[in-house]
């Protein structure tokens, strides 16, 4: 479905390159929807999908809708510019529905294949606002977009290298802060069940993500 958002601009000579998931954080899809569209909110998103499964187009790809905010990934700021934002009609305290789910993964396979991007472009705002974001939180499937080539996801095992892991998350793309901010960002997305100071688990993970990774990234 299509409604249409007023809150866009140019992409300051961007294109997509990357896309950002996030949850509203609001009580249902009708109050979200409203806030994407009010232009004294100044918020918006490409996609909202409703749990039921039903997406609404609110920004045209083409635009820079304003999603994302502060924060960086792989060395480059200005993430609206760069991104394409969706949306996922979730309070926040409970899991995603199967419907939106699937809607997700249909939509995903869509945009990947218009602006070609690859399954390590998909991230989570929470990677790259760390600390300030934690949307879409513990809750998303990750390893089930992962496993349809839609995301990127990897458990570690023991034949994993331990290695340092502030260069690895370097490597993911992780934005410099403390260091415990940034584990709790990666452990957000890629160990959820992970707490506690750090653990060789989060060390052989991210080493093992981060050799998944092109080898350079560009700059900002």
């Amino acid at each position: 479905m299509s409604h249409s958002s007023p809150n866009h601009g140019d992409r300051r000579g961007q294109r997509p390159g990357l896309v950002v998931i996030h949850y509203t954080g609001m009580a249902d899809a009708a109050s979200a929807l409203a806030r994407l569209c009010d232009p004294v909110a100044e918020v918006s998103a490409h996609w909202l999908i409703e749990d039921c499964g039903r997406a609404h187009a609110l920004v045209c790809e083409t635009r820079r809708a304003w999603h994302a905010g502060a924060g960086q990934w792989q060395g480059r700021c200005d993430i609206n510019s760069r991104s394409i934002g969706i949306e996922l009609a979730n309070p926040g305290d409970r899991p995603f529905a199967a419907p939106q789910m699937a809607a997700l993964r249909d939509l995903l396979r869509g945009i990947m294949s218009r602006w070609q991007i690859g399954p390590d472009a998909i991230i989570a705002h929470s990677d790259m606002a760390p600390g300030r974001k934690i949307d879409p939180g513990p809750r998303l499937d990750w390893e089930a977009l992962a496993r349809e080539g839609l995301a990127i996801f990897q458990r570690a095992s023991g034949a994993d290298p331990d290695l340092p892991l502030g260069p690895s998350l370097d490597r993911i793309g992780y934005p410099a802060c403390d260091p415990a901010t940034r584990l709790a960002a990666f452990r957000l997305r890629h160990r959820p069940w992970g707490t506690g100071p750090e653990v060789p688990a989060d060390r052989r993970t991210a080493a093992r993500l981060a050799a998944m990774m092109a080898p350079a990234h560009g700059h900002p």
